[in-house]
C-alpha cells in the first residue's frame, strides 16, 4: 500500500479524488487529510472534507486544517465555480460526525513524514501553502518525500491569462515546492482539460447503484453547470482526479521531463508555470509534466471506483 497524504481544499474535484484513493479498487492508504484555503476559506474546506469522509465512511484517517491564506499575498476564492460552501450541489448535512483533528496540517505533514517507516507521497490538490511552509519549518521531510503528485500549473491559465487558480494563489509557495528537490509530477490544465464529465459520461455513472456514486453525480452535474456558464466547456474538468488516477494507474497518462519555473514577479503573468519543453534554459528537469491522457481508460477507472463502494 502506499502512503498518501492529502493537502485540499474541498471542492468538487477535490472531494472525487478523495473518494477514489478510498475506494476497493486504489491500493492507497491515506494517512491523513489536510485542508488549505483555496477554492473557499479553509474553515469551509475542513467541514468539507469532514463532510466527505462521511459520505465514504473513511475511519481513522485525521483530518486537520492549515493555512488560513498564503504566504505573503491577500487571500483569493474561487465561489463562482464551487458556489458558497465549495461543495454545493448535494444536499449534506451541516454537522458531519467525522470530527476535525486538532493541530496544524503544517506540524502533521512533518510528522508524519519524519515517523514514516517507508516514504510518503503528498498529493497536493489546492494552493501549496501548507507543504512550503511544512519544507521551511522542518527541511528534513524533503529527501523523505516520495512524490508531490500536485494538480496545478499548465501552459495557459484559468485564473489569469497566464496562470491557474492553484499556483496563482500562492506562487510563493509553488516556488519554494518546485525548487525543493523533491519529486514533482505535475497535472497542470493542459492535461486535466482533457478530462471532461460531459453530460454522456455523467448520465453513464447515474447508472452506478450506490449512495457514494449518486454523490459524485451530484457534484458532477453541479461542477460542469459552474464550467459551462462561466468558461463555457461541454463538462467540468475533473482536475483533481487526475492525482489520484495516476496514482492508481500511471499508464493512463503520458509525460515529458522538463525544467518549470514559477513566476512571481510579472505584471501580468504572476502565478504561471514556465514550462521549459523545448529546454532553452539548459536547466535540468525538476517536474515530470503530464500532458495528455486515455479518456477511455480514465473514466473506465473512475466508474470501477465508483461501483466498488456498492461491493
Amino acid at each position: 500500500m502506499e502512503k498518501v497524504i492529502f493537502d485540499c481544499d474541498p471542492g468538487h474535484d477535490d472531494a472525487i479524488a478523495i473518494i477514489l484513493a478510498a475506494s476497493k479498487i486504489s491500493s492507497l492508504n491515506i494517512e491523513a487529510i489536510t485542508t488549505v484555503a483555496g477554492n473557499v476559506e479553509v474553515e469551509k474546506n475542513t467541514l468539507n472534507a469532514l463532510k466527505v469522509a462521511d459520505i465514504i465512511g473513511l475511519e481513522g484517517v485525521p483530518v486537520v486544517q492549515g493555512a488560513e491564506g498564503p504566504l505573503f499575498r491577500k487571500r483569493e476564492i474561487a465561489e463562482e465555480i464551487h458556489g458558497e460552501t465549495g461543495l454545493d450541489g448535494p444536499l449534506l448535512p451541516k454537522h458531519p460526525s467525522t470530527k476535525q483533528t486538532e493541530g496544524h496540517a503544517v506540524d502533521l505533514i512533518i510528522d508524519k513524514v519524519l515517523g514514516s517507516d517507508k516514504a510518503i507521497t503528498l498529493v497536493p490538490t489546492g494552493p501549496l501553502t501548507n507543504i512550503a511552509l511544512a519544507m521551511i519549518k522542518e527541511p528534513k521531510i524533503i529527501p523523505k518525500i516520495k512524490e508531490i503528485v500536485l494538480m496545478g500549473g499548465g501552459t495557459f491559465g484559468n485564473w489569469t491569462p497566464a496562470a491557474e487558480f492553484n499556483i496563482y494563489v500562492d506562487a510563493e509557495a509553488a516556488k519554494v515546492v518546485f525548487e525543493s528537490g523533491a519529486p514533482v509530477t505535475m497535472f497542470g490544465l493542459d492535461v486535466t482539460h482533457q478530462a471532461i464529465a460531459t453530460d454522456e459520461i455523467v448520465e453513464d455513472l447515474s447508472r452506478v447503484d450506490n449512495a457514494v456514486a449518486d454523490f459524485v453525480v451530484e457534484l458532477l452535474r453541479f461542477f460542469s453547470k459552474t464550467y459551462k456558464e462561466v468558461f463555457g466547456f461541454d463538462g467540468g474538468p475533473i482536475h483533481d482526479a487526475c492525482t489520484v488516477a495516476y496514482l492508481m494507474d500511471p499508464s493512463i497518462f503520458d509525460f515529458k521531463q522538463v525544467h518549470v519555473d514559477i513566476e512571481t514577479k510579472g505584471e501580468f503573468t504572476y502565478g504561471m508555470t514556465a514550462v521549459d519543453h523545448l529546454g532553452v534554459t539548459e536547466k535540468e528537469p525538476n517536474v515530470k509534466f503530464a500532458h495528455d491522457l486515455d479518456a477511455k481508460k480514465f473514466w473506465g477507472l473512475f466508474r470501477d471506483a465508483l461501483e466498488s463502494y456498492g461491493m
